[in-house]
């Protein structure tokens, strides 16, 4: 699996190009890991992007402590916001397990709904 997971990728990196950040794993080789707690299913996203050795495939790094003062460090380097989240919390499908707490003078935010808007077909 993870070999694969990097051959569907370019894993070349001469030139800028885009890459994927993964910050949560809720299925693996057919196994439902929703049950198991984030801190778990977080130990072995992990170990399976360390394993695909694709430098574009990146892992979302958590913090325990200082939530504060991340979220100042967030918003004076001009980012989007953070992510929240209980670590022995299970995945819910309705979304409620989790925060998103948005800069509010984020300098991209307006106009970033047009991006995710389908435009209707003339």
């Amino acid at each position: 699996m993870p070999r694969a997971l990097a051959s569907s990728i370019n894993c070349s990196v001469a030139k800028p190009s885009p890459s994927f950040t993964a910050f949560d794993l809720l299925w693996l080789n057919g196994e439902d890991l929703r049950n198991q707690p984030l801190t778990a299913r977080k130990k072995r996203l992990a170990r399976l992007i360390r394993s695909a050795d694709c430098p574009r495939i990146l892992y979302a790094q958590h913090i325990e402590q200082y939530g504060k003062g991340f979220f100042e460090e967030i918003c004076s380097r001009d980012l989007e916001g953070i992510v929240a989240e209980r670590r022995l919390s299970i995945y819910k499908d309705d979304g409620q397990g989790w925060l998103k707490i948005k800069n509010r003078t984020y300098s991209q935010a307006e106009g970033r709904h047009e991006l995710l808007t389908r435009k209707p077909k003339p």
